[in-house]
């Protein structure tokens, strides 16, 4: 197993070679979902835990296992150099475990910061915007734990990768973002994990489809799916329906919104950004 002082590496090839020197990568996703010191328990040996950018969402104490801080870029480099995060976060991770920091971006408009931006720790880059380019829809972005995950389980067939708390639902405590396409990421990593590519930990192991399948064997698998697709649809179109008359209710409000956010001053990453264009 690697030492947590070793230097991290600066491409795909090397992050091969890093992740396939530990039997267990256990991905920690930030969600309610996550239960930190149940998996620290359960997963013991040459593991590996990564961990996502605002990590106190899931830790409330410094973690003493062995792990990795995957930080995701923007086009106004890593979030938490722009917002000044690091030292916060990085507070969660102490020595001999933590091997350091990941600097990750998944579409070319993001920009990886420079090593000497996250102090005095080890930082290594991984540029996945190929991978994606012409999989992932084009109106959105990755996110970075989908990301990772999608091509650690083609890189390194031969290392076991468990998803912990990746079940893009919103919680009391947290949102999620717009910005990424929840409902085809969540069907790429359950066909991941139906085929064996990966597990999965903290979210529901069988879905509600595999228990009729089970209550009556004797109708095709995929009949049951036909259907549920129907019966979906057919709620979605409902869904719609209302959706559109609320927006007729709330439209005459959209113009006095528009108009407050262009009196909004520009945030310290939008500013970033457009110096770095």
């Amino acid at each position: 197993m690697l030492e947590p002082t070793q230097a991290l590496p600066q491409d795909a090839a090397g992050w091969t070679s890093f992740f396939s020197a530990f039997e267990t990568v256990v991905f920690v996703a930030n969600s309610d979902a996550s239960d930190v010191p149940a998996l620290r328990a359960r997963f013991r040996g040459r593991v590996l835990f990564v961990f996502f950018n605002k990590v106190y969402k899931v830790l409330s104490e410094p973690f003493d296992g062995p792990s990795l801080l995957v930080a995701r870029s923007s086009p106004a480099g890593a979030n938490i150099v722009h917002r000044r995060e690091i030292e916060t976060v990085c507070g969660y991770f102490g020595r001999p475990g933590f091997h350091g920091i990941l600097n990750l971006k998944a579409i070319a408009a993001e920009r990886l910061s420079e090593g000497r931006d996250f102090g005095d720790r080890p930082v290594g880059h991984i540029d996945l915007s190929d991978h994606f380019a012409g999989f992932y829809p084009d109106d959105y972005a990755p996110t970075t734990g989908f990301a990772l995950a999608v091509w650690m389980s083609e890189a390194c067939p031969g290392v076991e990768l468990v998803l912990a708390g990746f079940s893009a639902e919103r919680s009391d405590r947290w949102k999620l973002f717009h910005d990424h396409d929840w409902t085809f990421e969540q069907i790429v990593l359950r066909l991941l994990a139906r085929s064996g590519r990966l597990k999965t930990a903290g979210t529901r192991s069988t879905t509600p489809l595999d228990m009729i399948a089970r209550r009556f064997p004797d109708i095709d698998p995929r009949e049951v799916a036909l259907v549920a697709t129907e019966v979906l649809a057919a709620r979605q179109e409902g869904t719609n329906r209302s959706v559109d008359r609320l927006f007729s209710i709330v439209k005459p409000l959209t113009g006095l919104d528009a108009a407050f956010r262009r009196l909004k001053p520009k945030t310290r990453k939008q500013k970033l950004a457009d110096a770095g264009k």
